[in-house]
């Protein structure tokens, strides 16, 4: 009888364990997911869009900022690497980013290969000489010149369409400036917004902008080509404008709308 008694508190001790075990299991099933990472392209030199913050490898700008809101409206960690601007479309198509923002310019020729957010920046393209050059007031003035410009860009797109120009493209925006700045090129075609931020931050000493804005031209987020990404990209950015956070981030960059 003792031994069987001993044998039934034994048997009720393991079911116990069991049943423990098994809500521990149950337990450990409702952990939450870690939460989602959206990887982002960017080219980090391309001021006042995308660049390291002074005395650190951290990067800013508006584009930086918009996009961690974007993030942050979808509820996804975002984790930004920075790469050459030619670098983006090819990252994407392998699948080692999952979207790129770098004042890149929406163009027919690259919706073939990436899809695109709707419009967030309005630009167009600034032709910028040095302060000494009297001969050029004007693009129409570039015919058979030397031009710099950022690889990969609707400013090189721009200045190849010039009749009889050498044109020579460099990694960033701040090259081709310092090509211009030592004499090597005649003018550099960028972007508006950047070749006037770089002008405020000190490039006036030497060089200035000639000629009307050309060529507006409409940033957007790109994706893999046909991924639903975009929907969602677009989605959390319309709520940001409806919000005022988008418009909160521009004018921080931009100042006021115009």
């Amino acid at each position: 009888m003792k031994k069987l008694l001993v044998f039934l508190m034994m048997a009720v001790m393991a079911c116990s364990m069991m049943l423990a075990g098994c809500g521990g299991e149950k337990k450990e099933a409702k952990k939450a997911e870690p939460a989602k990472v959206l990887r982002v392209g960017t080219e980090p030199a391309f001021a006042p869009f995308e660049f390291p913050k002074e005395g650190s490898k951290e990067l800013t700008g508006f584009d930086i900022e918009l996009i961690q809101a974007i993030g942050k409206q979808m509820g996804t960690k975002v984790e930004i690497a920075g790469m050459g601007f030619d670098a983006l479309i090819p990252a994407l198509n392998a699948g080692n980013i999952d979207a790129a923002i770098a004042g890149m310019t929406i163009t027919e020729e690259r919706k073939k290969a990436v899809t695109f957010s709707d419009p967030y920046y309005t630009s167009g393209l600034i032709v910028m000489v040095k302060k000494d050059n009297t001969a050029v007031k004007s693009v129409n003035d570039l015919k058979g010149k030397r031009i710099a410009a950022q690889i990969g860009t609707t400013g090189e797109m721009k200045a190849r369409k010039v009749e009889g120009a050498k044109v020579t493209t460099f990694n960033t925006q701040d090259e081709a400036a310092l090509e211009l700045k030592n004499g090597g090129v005649d003018a550099v075609i960028g972007d508006l917004p950047v070749v006037e931020y770089f002008l405020t931050k000190g490039g006036d000493k030497f060089a200035m902008t000639v000629g009307e804005k050309m060529e507006a031209e409409q940033y957007g987020i790109a994706v893999k080509k046909d991924s639903k990404l975009a929907a969602d990209i677009n989605k959390a950015m319309a709520e940001l404008k409806k919000n005022g956070e988008f418009d909160k981030i521009y004018k921080k960059w931009f100042g006021e709308k115009k």
